[in-house]
């Protein structure tokens, strides 16, 4: 497959993914909050993604900026809402897995800097979202993934969900180890070892009303969680592999639909990078970093059948993915084996 543009990404250096730097800077706003929709909305999760592109390439004031908003809008209870147009929250609903992924950007942070302060500064945020998501969790160790507006918990867990708030568990169970919180580590570490546990065995836990199967994330996601499961891991890069990679080109969302996804494409990079499989990974990584407008700038994906660039928006946390597919890979900072190796010690 060749595209109208070809990326101008340098993979050998940060100085040549600068201008993503720019792109997402140029985007956010005065509150620290970074749009991810063509509306301007933005959700927890992808606002972060967003400033860990930022915080890689060194865009730290932005990075700070971006955290602070996290700081400024969580709830009471320690979650976010999920969806925001600037500081105002337009759908109240609450995903456990938004309550957690700020311990991964703070620590990511710290792996950069090495500035302790900043563990410090965000330490509070980080503790009350762990205890929004773990007041969620099943006796399975299967953690909830949304309450709604009226508190009303929704009881289905989705493995995707529950395995990016296993490796923010793992991420704040690290920061614990700094910070000597020897107590909140002790809890931390019972629902890790829980939640990684149905991760490895998740024949009737998850996706108990809708079967999600059909979306790449489902078999790729629980390789970055920090399960265990060698075994499981070739089956699952197996069905990446026969049902969702389109040779040239990337990895499909959806089973069924003819569409590649930078997002998703990125991600899988990874999951193959962590587990050793080199080439397919930096194949993953140029393919993606070719579905690109003139300035090389990632649009969400592409349509298979029409050959365009579709739908043609460019998300902030798009850009972002593709910055740290590109750090995990090629080495670039000193925080590139955030997602490729367990980040706590004992």
């Amino acid at each position: 497959m060749t595209f109208p543009h070809t990326s101008k990404i340098d993979t050998t250096a940060l100085a040549g993914m600068k201008h993503l730097g720019s792109f997402i800077s140029n985007l956010q706003l005065k509150s620290g909050a970074i749009p991810s929709n063509q509306d301007g909305s933005h959700d927890p999760w992808d606002h972060l993604e967003a400033v860990m592109g930022l915080a890689t390439l060194g865009f730290n004031h932005e990075a700070m900026l971006g955290l602070q908003w996290m700081k400024d809008n969580q709830n009471e209870d320690g979650s976010w809402y999920n969806l925001y147009q600037g500081n105002e929250a337009i759908e109240k609903n609450k995903q456990s897995n938004f309550s957690t992924y700020i311990a991964v950007a703070v620590w990511q942070n710290y792996l950069l800097t090495n500035d302790l302060s900043i563990l410090e500064n965000f330490w509070s945020s980080i503790e009350k979202g762990m205890v929004f998501a773990l007041s969620l969790q099943h006796s399975n160790g299967a953690i909830a993934w949304n309450v709604d507006e009226l508190g009303v918990v929704d009881e289905d867990y989705l493995l995707t969900g529950c395995s990016s708030i296993a490796k923010s568990i793992e991420c704040s169970i690290a920061i614990c180890e700094i910070l000597n919180k020897s107590d909140f580590k002790s809890t931390l570490l019972n629902a890790h070892s829980n939640l990684l546990n149905a991760i490895e065995n998740p024949k009737g836990i998850f996706d108990l009303k809708k079967d999600r199967s059909r979306f790449s994330m489902d078999w790729y996601y629980p390789i970055l969680s920090g399960a265990n499961s060698k075994d499981n891991f070739a089956r699952l890069l197996n069905k990446i592999t026969d049902i969702f990679w389109i040779p040239g080109v990337g990895i499909k969302c959806v089973a069924d639909e003819p569409w590649v996804t930078v997002a998703e494409t990125c991600e899988c990079s990874i999951a193959f990078k962590k587990i050793g499989h080199e080439k397919n990974a930096q194949e993953l990584l140029l393919n993606a970093a070719a579905i690109v407008d003139e300035s090389s700038v990632p649009y969400m994906g592409w349509q298979l059948e029409e050959k365009i660039y579709w739908p043609e928006e460019q998300p902030s946390w798009t850009s972002g993915a593709l910055i740290l597919a590109a750090d995990a890979n090629n080495t670039l900072t000193k925080a590139s084996n955030l997602f490729l190796r367990k980040q706590f010690s004992s």
